[in-house]
């Protein structure tokens, strides 16, 4: 992990076959008639994307984020909290039922944009901004008593345009968006596309529950109809799971234990109702709605249960967002795994697989072990950095974390102040892009290890103190993350670890940061001499000795054997200029896109009169400067290419960027064949999205719940005849191809749009 940067990796091969996981569920509860669909063209023309706000452009590795359920941080607004047609019992307000809704909003938000901003935080990752279920939520118990449950998370979608009326109206969520803006921080909004809510209640032998999805109204065009103040007026029934006549929803079932890949992409998570992201008038729906709210200058979306959703459609609408005016936005979602987990290889490609990023849960998981329960060691933390860093094609554009609202809070694992911090030392030092869970600077209290419990409202169970050391730790490493890009892009160097002891160096050219931590709060430890690439002078420690760090003398290349005391946390910094006229890329953003995309390259020595080529084809550049360019995607060969930056004979480091065919739509392979124990079917072909005929870069594993008939959506670009094969690939890589001539098939003409080939049978 010592090289200098070259953030090129080879193509990730795709995961191959079917693996399993252990159920979980990401929110607290397990919780007709059908209308036309929709035209594709569905926004009033006074609300078109062109006239989006400007937004302040994507997450980079220098920001920090800061995650809130609106619901939970601050009540701004008392008059939102109750309504005439909402029923009144299912609105708590102290903090003491965490099951109901306490009274978080928007304007909550908005009045404490200067705590975030004095604590250093580039972006605010806020709970779906839509309406949601809003009617009760019973689960009753074995022993006869009944849970009551609302939607205050934001996770049981119910009409993706109106907003969610407990946070307020558009004009509230407006007014955020551009405080937060005119205080430089970012706005990503977590958008649901999975599922909408509980379809049928498992404690009540299955009742039908709800799971509908709604609508506004339309006018004479097809348009839906928006106030003068752009709310979304009507509330009319789309579809529903338990009278599905279109086939919106999978109507699978719950998942259950079924471990299978089509259990976990068809099924049900906890019984709500699962989209069918293989129907046309679906993807036209949920693709309309993200471009919707992109149009209002959101800055990126965190997607929810990506673990669960088809790759091709995930594609495909992360393609769908970017390719609207605006450019490109942050996209992270949730792969939910544990550590380890059999679905590990399937999370790590699946950034390569759809462009969109993950929420860092391997990441997290080490941790959580290392610094919370002390179950793993720091050796093993810095394994998994090392590991994380070969498997992680853009490491730096993970969001890591320490807890989040679907796992026990981190200070129910670990109430000790010194192994807590280091662990905040760690999380904003380390690779990736940071979040922060509010409330982890204010030391808050869970009521339990339940993740529900951890979800507290902050303005009665927590504090906004400035004077924390967990808040000017997070506040201080944020400057470091700006001015340092060794923190930001650079490379991590495991110099030494121990059971309790870790030393790492992070290093972008000259830009360089030493971490020293000792996790154990009442035990000192001596650390050998190490290398590293601090020039050689006396360095202070950067946190000013708040974690009890010291200055260090570095001669001939070396630290000198130290002791670290129970707690120590360490950060020595050099940050000198790297001028201006070597370009150097730090990140992309996006990875993935297709030609006349916009693509941001970060970086230093970006200005000037720059060059900028994928392969060894020239971009447009729209805009630079010393940090940053702005370039329009060329016409260049597709599939994986590097870019560079050149200018004054000086040319950067290559980065790596997935160039797709085309504008993608999804194409459903069927083919009905028989095979042996072990060999799962895959599909290659003429195109980069087929492998260009190497099976082992085409697609996965196909599925197969009806053997011996298989099947897959896979993103190919639209309106193209392509060639294809199938072939079946054991557990041991061997390949088997059909015999017989290439097969064809002409993908779907219009965006968004989805079809399927013929069942074919296997060529011998």
């Amino acid at each position: 992990m010592g090289e200098e940067p070259k953030f090129q990796k080879s193509r990730r091969n795709v995961l191959k076959g079917i693996a399993g996981l252990p159920l979980f569920s990401d929110f607290d509860v397990v919780e007709g008639n059908d209308l036309s669909p929709i035209n594709a063209e569905n926004i009033s023309s006074d609300l078109t994307l062109a006239s989006a706000p400007n937004n302040l452009g994507p997450v980079t590795p220098r920001d920090t984020l800061y995650q809130i359920l609106t619901d939970r941080f601050y009540d701004g607004n008392t008059s939102i909290n109750d309504f005439a047609d909402f029923e009144s019992a299912l609105y708590g307000g102290t903090g003491d039922d965490l099951k109901l809704y306490q009274g978080g909003d928007w304007k909550g938000i908005t009045d404490k944009v200067q705590y975030f901003a004095n604590m250093g935080i580039g972006a605010i990752w806020i709970s779906a901004p839509y309406r949601n279920r809003e009617s009760r939520i019973e689960d009753e118990n074995d022993d006869g008593t009944t849970d009551v449950w609302t939607s205050y998370h934001g996770y049981h979608a119910h009409n993706y345009y109106p907003t969610h009326r407990f946070f307020g109206d558009m004009s509230a969520f407006e007014t955020m968006r551009d405080t937060l803006h005119n205080n430089g921080i970012k706005l990503i909004i977590d958008f649901v596309s999975n599922h909408t809510s509980r379809e049928k209640n498992p404690t009540k032998n299955l009742k039908e529950e709800d799971g509908k999805l709604y609508e506004p109204d339309k006018d004479s065009n097809g348009n839906y109809v928006f106030d003068s103040d752009g709310n979304a007026v009507g509330d009319n029934l789309l579809a529903d799971p338990n009278n599905d006549v279109n086939g919106w929803f999978h109507g699978e079932g719950d998942r259950g234990g079924d471990s299978s890949t089509f259990g976990y992409r068809h099924k049900d998570l906890g019984w709500l109702a699962d989209f069918s992201h293989e129907n046309d008038p679906v993807v036209d729906h949920l693709f309309n709605a993200a471009q919707f709210w992109k149009s209002k200058g959101v800055d990126g979306f965190r997607h929810d249960a990506t673990l669960h959703m088809n790759p091709a459609f995930a594609k495909t609408l992360k393609d769908a967002i970017d390719s609207e005016p605006g450019g490109p936005v942050t996209h992270f979602g949730e792969f939910f795994i544990t550590r380890p987990d059999p679905k590990y290889d399937e999370y790590a490609s699946f950034p390569d697989r759809t462009g969109i990023h993950n929420l860092d849960f391997e990441y997290s998981r080490a941790q959580t072990n290392v610094f919370g329960d002390f179950s793993e060691t720091m050796t093993d933390f810095g394994n998994m950095l090392t590991k994380t860093h070969d498997d992680y094609t853009h490491e730096h554009h993970q969001i890591s974390f320490i807890d989040n609202h679907d796992v026990t809070r981190f200070r129910y694992i670990q109430p000790n102040n010194k192994p807590y911090h280091a662990a905040i030392a760690a999380l904003l030092t380390a690779r990736g892009t940071p979040k922060v869970y509010y409330g982890l600077e204010q030391y808050v209290e869970p009521q339990g290890d339940l993740p529900n419990e951890g979800r507290i409202f902050m303005q009665t169970d927590g504090a906004f103190d400035k004077t924390t050391t967990a808040y000017g730790l997070i506040q201080d490493l944020s400057q470091l993350r700006r001015d340092n890009l060794g923190i930001a892009y650079g490379q991590t160097n495991i110099l030494h670890t121990s059971d309790d002891v870790i030393v790492y160096e992070r290093k972008f050219y000259d830009h360089v940061v030493v971490i020293a931590i000792n996790r154990q709060p009442d035990q000192s430890e001596s650390v050998p001499s190490v290398g590293t690439a601090l020039p050689d002078g006396t360095y202070s420690d950067y946190l000013g000795g708040t974690l009890s760090g010291q200055s260090v003398d570095i001669s001939s290349g070396s630290i000198d054997s130290f002791t670290l005391s129970g707690g120590e946390v360490n950060v020595w910094v050099d940050t000198p200029s790297l001028g201006t006229d070597i370009p150097r890329i730090g990140s992309v953003v996006s990875t993935m896109g297709r030609a006349g995309n916009t693509v941001y390259i970060y970086g230093t020595g970006l200005g000037g009169d720059v060059t900028v080529e994928f392969g060894s084809t020239t971009a447009t550049v729209n805009s630079n400067s010393n940090d940053q360019i702005t370039a329009t995607v060329p016409d260049a060969s597709p599939g994986s290419v590097d870019i560079t930056v050149s200018k004054n004979g000086n040319t950067s480091n290559t980065y790596a960027y997935e160039l797709l065919s085309g504008d993608p739509v999804q194409v459903i392979f069927h083919i009905d064949v028989d095979t042996d124990p072990g060999e799962t079917i895959h599909v290659t072909g003429n195109l980069p999205e087929l492998g260009d005929w190497t099976p082992e870069e085409g697609s996965e594993g196909f599925m197969n719940p009806n053997y011996p008939k298989w099947f897959l959506p896979v993103s190919v670009p639209k309106n193209t005849t392509f060639e294809f094969k199938f072939v079946k690939i054991d557990d041991s890589g061997n390949v088997t191809w059909e015999g017989g001539s290439n097969r064809t098939f002409t993908s779907p003409s219009t965006t968004n749009g989805v079809d399927d080939t013929p069942m074919y049978t296997w060529q011998s």
